[in-house]
Formats: C-alpha cells, sequence, structure tokens
C-alpha cells in the first residue's frame, strides 16, 4: 500500500489531466440528490449521489462552465478554472424548499425506489452499472409504500430470497433465517461492519436494506456472510436541521407500534448533530396463544470537526420476549411412510392452535455499540476507522413439537437458553483511494479487520408429553411454566449443551477497479484470513478444549486456519451509464467448530461463484434491471453424521440458478417493483447415497417471485393519494428429500398483498392488508412452519 501510495502520489505531480468536484444542495441545507451537472461545450457530467455530491474527472486544464437546468428551477450556470493534476471545488444551491425539490426529482427524475449507487456493497462509492457484482436494494420510500415494519417484511422485495425461520431471539442469531441461492443466511451485517440482532428486527432506524448475491467473504469476511449472499442493514444518519415524524400504527392480532425519529443540532454551527430513533411494538398470534412484544432505542450522534474529519457514534438497544416460533420437526429417523403424510396440508395439526401457553416465553436484548472516524488526506485519498461491539442476551423456554408417526399425536418439547450471552467486537480499517495512474482510473480500498467473538450459551431442554390432535386435549394448557419448571426440577432436562468458547479472526484485505476505459472496467480483490479457535470451555473442569456432551467432557486442542478468499470482475458499457454487461468470480469460505461428540477438526467448506449477466438504467433511471445467471460450488460440505449432533465433512454442493428484477416507472406517478428467480441445488459426491443428487433441505423452494405495483396521484387536490398491491409466490419446498426417509412437501403458496396511503408534507396515512386470500401456508427447512392468515394495519404519522 505504501508503495502504491508513493507510486501515485509521484504520479499526481506530472498527471496533466484534472477533476471537479462539489456538491448540490438545497436552500435550507438539504442534499439534492441525483441531480445532473453539465459541462458545457462538451459530453462531460456527472450526477449527485444520494449526499448531492458529484466528481467530474479527465478534465483538461481550463476554464469551464458546470450548468444545471430542471424543471422549476432556475437555470444555475458557474464558471470554474481547473488546473493539472489538481481538484477544483465548486458547490451550487438551489433556490426551493425540500418540498418542492422532493416533489420535482419524484416526478421528473430517478425512480426513488431505486437506488443508483452504494458506499457499501463495495466497501467504496461505485455506481450500480460499474460494480460486476448482482445486489438489490430495497429503500425506505418502498417500506413506507407497503407499511413496512420489520426488516422480514421488507425482504418480500428482494428476487430470489425468501424466509425460512422466524427470529429466534437467542443471543448469537441475527434476526429471520434466510434462503438465498440456495443457502442460509442471517443479517448480521449494520453499515458494512458486525452488527446482528437476536430477535425480529424492527425497520425503525433503517434507511433502507441492501441484499449482495453470492459469496462476499473477499470483502466481509465468513463470519458475517454465506455462499447465497449477505444482508446489509443501512441507517439512518443525523442531518443538520432540526425535523423528524411520530408515528402510530394499529392492526390485527392486537398490534400495537408507536415509533419516532428526531433530529436535532446541538450547537449553532451544525457541527454536532444527534438523531433520536425508537419504537415499541406488541402484537398477539393469529393462534389461540402467543405474542410478540418488543421496544428499540437507537441514537446517533456525529461530529464534524472540519472539512477532514468526522466522526459518528452509534448505538441500538433490543429488548423482546416472545412465545418462541411454534414449529414442527421430524423426529430422528422417522420416515414419511410411517408418518403417514407427504405435505404440510395433510397433517392432522390445527393450523390456530399454539399448543402451549402464553406464559412460555423468552426474553431477548440486545445492546450494540458502534463508533467511526472518518478522515480525508486530499481529494484522492481518505480513512475510515470502525469500532463495533455487539452483545446479545437471551434467557428462558422455547416450545417446539415433534410430528409423531401415524399422524395423530405430536410431543410437546422446550429448548431453553439459560442466561446465554454472546459478543462480538470487530475493529476495522479502511484507506479509500481514487486516483489516476498514468491514463488509468483506479479506485482502491485496502483494510485491516480483528474480529474477536465470545460465546457464552447454555441451552437445555425436554419433552413434556405427548398429545392426540385428532380429539379433544383435557391437558391442553398443562404445557406452561409452572409445570415444565417442576419437569426440569425433577431431572427432566434431558439434553443440556454448552456453547461456551472464544475465537478470534485476523483479515487483511485489498481491492481495486481499474478504469482500462471509460466503458470497461476490471475489478480484483483478495483477503487473507487468519481464524483462531481457542476451544470451548467446560466449567466443571475449568479445562479448553471440545466440549462433548455425551460424556460431559471436554477434548481436543484449539486450532487455526488460514484461508485465501480472490475475487475479480469485469464490466463493459456498451452504452455508458444505461447498458452494463457484467460478471464476476467470487470465493467464500466457513471456518467449521469441530465435531461436538467425536471432536473432529474439520477444514474450512470453499464456494466459488462465478456469475454474468446485464444491467440496465435506462430513460433518465426511470428503468432500472438486473438479469444474472450464476453458478456456485461448495467443496468439503459439513453436514448431519450418522448420530444425533454429530457431523461429518464430505461431499460438494452445487447451486446454479437466474435471477431478474425489475424497478421501473412507466408513466408519471407508477412504480413497479419485479422479481423472480430459479435456482438448481443439489447434493453431489456424498458418502449417503440417500442424498446424492437431490436437493438439499435448507434451499428452499426452486421458483421464487415477488411483484410490487403502485400509483401514487401526481396532481391536484388529491395530489400524494395512492395505492400499492402486489405479492409474492414460491414453489414447492421439500423438506425432507431422502431415498430412504422419503420426500415431505410444503406446499406452493401465492401470497397477496395490498396498500392505501396518502403522503403529505406534514403528515402520512396509510393502511395494508396482507395475505388477502386468508392462505394457509407453511415455511421451515427441515421444519414445518404455520405463517400468518390474513392481517390489517393502519398508520398515521405526524411530521415536523
Amino acid at each position: 500500500m505504501l508503495g502504491l501510495a508513493s507510486i501515485t502520489l509521484a504520479n499526481g505531480e506530472e498527471d496533466p489531466l484534472s477533476s471537479i468536484r462539489g456538491k448540490v444542495t438545497t436552500a435550507d441545507g438539504l442534499a439534492a440528490p441525483y441531480v445532473t451537472i453539465q459541462v458545457s461545450g462538451t459530453k462531460k457530467g456527472a450526477v449527485t449521489d444520494e449526499k448531492g455530491e458529484f466528481i467530474i474527472r479527465r478534465l483538461n486544464p481550463g476554464t469551464y462552465t458546470l450548468h444545471i437546468s430542471l424543471v422549476g428551477f432556475e437555470t444555475i450556470d458557474k464558471e470554474v478554472s481547473t488546473q493539472a493534476g489538481q481538484t477544483a471545488k465548486v458547490d451550487f444551491t438551489l433556490q426551493l424548499n425540500d418540498k418542492q425539490l422532493q416533489e420535482i426529482v419524484i416526478s421528473g427524475h430517478r425512480n426513488k425506489l431505486a437506488t443508483a449507487s452504494s458506499d457499501y456493497v463495495n466497501k467504496m462509492p461505485l455506481r450500480n452499472l460499474e460494480n460486476p457484482q448482482a445486489y438489490t436494494t430495497v429503500t425506505k420510500e418502498l417500506m413506507q409504500e407497503q407499511v413496512v415494519l420489520t426488516v422480514d417484511d421488507a425482504m418480500r422485495n428482494v428476487p430470489g430470497l425468501s424466509r425460512m425461520w422466524e427470529a429466534t431471539g437467542r443471543s448469537g442469531d441475527g434476526g429471520s433465517f434466510y434462503s438465498l441461492r440456495g443457502f442460509i443466511t442471517q443479517s448480521y451485517l449494520r453499515n458494512g461492519v458486525a452488527g446482528n440482532v437476536s430477535n425480529t428486527i424492527d425497520v425503525a432506524n433503517l434507511e433502507r436494506v441492501e441484499v449482495l448475491k453470492g459469496p462476499s467473504a473477499t470483502l466481509f469476511g465468513n463470519a458475517l456472510t454465506s455462499y447465497g449472499g449477505l444482508i446489509n442493514r443501512v441507517t439512518k444518519k443525523p442531518y443538520d436541521h432540526f425535523g423528524g415524524e411520530v408515528a402510530y400504527t394499529g392492526g390485527s392480532y392486537g398490534l400495537n407500534r408507536l415509533s419516532a425519529d428526531v433530529n436535532v443540532p446541538l450547537d449553532q454551527e451544525k457541527k454536532v448533530l444527534l438523531r433520536l430513533n425508537t419504537a415499541y411494538s406488541s402484537e398477539g398470534s393469529f393462534q389461540d396463544n402467543g405474542f410478540a412484544r418488543s421496544f428499540v432505542l437507537a441514537p446517533s450522534v456525529s461530529y464534524k470537526v472540519d472539512d477532514k474529519l468526522s466522526f459518528l457514534l452509534d448505538a441500538e438497544f433490543y429488548h423482546g420476549n416472545n412465545t418462541g416460533l411454534r414449529v414442527f420437526f421430524f423426529p430422528w429417523g422417522l420416515t414419511v411412510k410411517d408418518l403417514g403424510v407427504d405435505r404440510a396440508d395433510k397433517l392432522n395439526i390445527d393450523y390456530k392452535r399454539s399448543y402451549a401457553n402464553d406464559d412460555l416465553y423468552q426474553t431477548s436484548r440486545n445492546a450494540n455499540f458502534f463508533g467511526q472516524m472518518n478522515y480525508r488526506f486530499s481529494d484522492k485519498w481518505s480513512s475510515q476507522t470502525n469500532f463495533t461491539v455487539t452483545n446479545s442476551y437471551s434467557d428462558g423456554p422455547s416450545p417446539y413439537f415433534y410430528l409423531l408417526a401415524g399422524n395423530t399425536s405430536i410431543s410437546r418439547n422446550d429448548q431453553f437458553t439459560d442466561n446465554s450471552t454472546d459478543q462480538v467486537i470487530e475493529i476495522q480499517q479502511n484507506f479509500n483511494g481514487d486516483f489516476q495512474l498514468g491514463s488509468l482510473r483506479n479506485r482502491f480500498v485496502g483494510g485491516l479487520d480483528f474480529m474477536y467473538h465470545n460465546s457464552d450459551q447454555i441451552f437445555g431442554g425436554g419433552t413434556f408429553d405427548t398429545v392426540d390432535v385428532t380429539k379433544p386435549i383435557p391437558n391442553y394448557r398443562e404445557f406452561n411454566r409452572v409445570n415444565l419448571d417442576k419437569l426440569y426440577q425433577n431431572g427432566g432436562n434431558v439434553f443440556p449443551y454448552l456453547s461456551i468458547y472464544k475465537a478470534n479472526t485476523y483479515s487483511a484485505y485489498v481491492s481495486d477497479v481499474l478504469n482500462l476505459t471509460d466503458n470497461l472496467m476490471v475489478l480484483a480483490a483478495l483477503r487473507l484470513d487468519h481464524y483462531a479457535y481457542h476451544g470451548s470451555y467446560d466449567p466443571t473442569t475449568g479445562q479448553i478444549g471440545i466440549f462433548d456432551p455425551t460424556t460431559n467432557a471436554t477434548s481436543g486442542l484449539p486450532f487455526t486456519q488460514t484461508q485465501l478468499a480472490p475475487k475479480f470482475g469485469i464490466v463493459y458499457q456498451p452504452i455508458k451509464d444505461n447498458i452494463s454487461l457484467f460478471a464476476n468470480y467470487q470465493s467464500g469460505f466457513t471456518n467449521k467448530a469441530p465435531d461436538p461428540v467425536t471432536g473432529t477438526v474439520f477444514t474450512p467448506e470453499k464456494a466459488n461463484q462465478m456469475e454474468a449477466g446485464v444491467k440496465l438504467d435506462l430513460f433518465d433511471g426511470k428503468l432500472s434491471s438486473t438479469l444474472s445467471y450464476y453458478d456456485i460450488k461448495v467443496k468439503d460440505i459439513v453436514r448431519p453424521g450418522g448420530a444425533p449432533n454429530s457431523y461429518i465433512q464430505d461431499g460438494t454442493q452445487f447451486s446454479r440458478g437466474i435471477e431478474a428484477e425489475v424497478i421501473a416507472s412507466p408513466i408519471r406517478g407508477m412504480n413497479i417493483v419485479a422479481g423472480f428467480s430459479y435456482n438448481d441445488s443439489k447434493l453431489e459426491k456424498v458418502a449417503d447415497k440417500n442424498v446424492e443428487g437431490r436437493r438439499p433441505n435448507t434451499a428452499n423452494s426452486p421458483y421464487v417471485a415477488n411483484l410490487w405495483i403502485s400509483y401514487r396521484i401526481p396532481t391536484g387536490a388529491v395530489k400524494g393519494l395512492g395505492f400499492g398491491f402486489g405479492g409474492n409466490y414460491a414453489s414447492d419446498n421439500k423438506i425432507i428429500n431422502d431415498a430412504a426417509l422419503g420426500v415431505f412437501t410444503l406446499p406452493a403458496y401465492t401470497l397477496v398483498n395490498a396498500s392505501l396511503f396518502y403522503d403529505q408534507p406534514k403528515f402520512r396515512i396509510s393502511a395494508k392488508v396482507d395475505n388477502i386470500g386468508n392462505e394457509k401456508y407453511w415455511i421451515g427447512y427441515t421444519t414445518v412452519n404455520p405463517q400468518k392468515l390474513r392481517s390489517f394495519a393502519a398508520s398515521v404519522a405526524l411530521k415536523f
């Protein structure tokens, strides 16, 4: 890096070209995104990003006139002079207030449901058309249209992604479990660094959600990503004037939610800014028992020391109580033939019964802290230092059930956590450069990353009883907290399990996007990752090693693993800034903990992806689209072995498919968000021939589709009144797919949703209906999870 910097500095002195950098704001100081700045008399120009910033490069030294002309604005022309090897600065102020600007930008420029660029996807500012990786962004505007309250609801808009498990609330988890490109993933990332939340994640402090497709370990490591991709939550940031909103939402099943978003400058110079987001939510269940309550408080403070140095401090405090997942498992070795049915809709279990009492609930908490320091050395080089600490806690029962042979009975069981905690500390240092080497533009990021993981989790549980679901159940309400405590006091805790260990990960990475021409770019990146697992701690002996639950002892030794993760990409734009052809090679890996029964140490799983596709950004941003084909191969898969709680490492999983996404605004006021995906996953070269060549039960439905169409009246007396309509489709999901055990299917489903909203500068009224058809449907991987029936919610927000 030092050598590269010295070459860059030396070259900068001889650079015959120049640049112009600036920012466009409104009269009240707000950033003006997606505004076009044209260099008069040339084809050069730029479009401002979401921060209102722009840069025009590769100009010969001289004097230029920059021109802005928009409907509803006065034409602006500014003259600026440039010198060889230097960057001139110029800012524009639009003499309109924020309300007028937003109306013009929405109707006359980019579709606000699409984003043109991201600072996080490649850890550098990069437009979507310049990025050789497919990703999807769910914007705040789309979430408002759909009256989205949780990340789960927001994920309905991501092609190829579907939920498989609800959030467990257990320490260390990252909210709900999703399937993406045939692999399980969770939301562990917040603003590009560690930030897991264990329970259902509220959108109170979210600006948008980014879903990166494919293995992304090169820039984000293996602990926070999966082979299918990753979910990154981008949070709201403080801004330089007073504002915000207060909202209330009420609806079906006792839904009550109160939220607030308040922003205020803390000094006259507006260098210290505070933004506070908070929400309290309480909801019952569509079943006879069950509830979920949550509270989130997310303060954020920014401090701009000067034009070069700034700080951002954040925190997230989550507290939740929930009555568990209500999931149905298959006992070890039970065949589909012995069960008697092969589909969820043929089970005798009552869809609207919980089979457990309300007092069997779990408490979960998160206390997460984030610090960021940004420093700009020059117009070409900057530094970003991130420090994060995430602390999660869970305690209490979590009921679940086993489906038993004959399809007449279930067993009622519990797996609790006992004051379990999980902590992740991450320290990350990034250096970003945007510079010329000769005539070639480079956008560079180099980073160092340290992650510390301290797991102190205690699990246990037992079987309470067996009930016949085809008959009245006299002891239905006896599966409660008092009786469960008695069970454990009498020795009913039959499977205690400890997850107590510490691990460190040390990483270094570099990535460079090189412009061979204005239309042709290549990307090369590499990560070096060193993992040090310090073994499990046995409190009965005080020893470090691998905990064996069969002997309640420890064995094995701590171990280390070192892994390289490369990434390559190419982008060619046959029509610059409109059409992009891209391809990539991406890699991922997973450090696997030793087998808890045998102590066997596994080598890291390794994943490689080849992907190619096309991206469109046409008609001044009114049409954005991505179409891609991917092929993922994962070697050295670790999967369940021949005995309960044991694992073996063998075989390969292939995952291939196509994904298509369209975000369009065909006429003024109308928006369309649509997606489709097909995934073909197979296990091959495995020792267990019963699963050879079959789709893994973690891959979910092969066909998934989403659609949302909305229309907002742009003019007239009811300007701002709008409605939306859409839904989701998922094909059959084989949660058991084994030659010996048989095939058990969760049936395909189609959900239809709708919303109505009236958005004004001082208030917003909205309502939604989810699952209009009141369809019974199930999700799960290896499990059967009944889902919510028809629900209604209405919201009122006051803006200030």
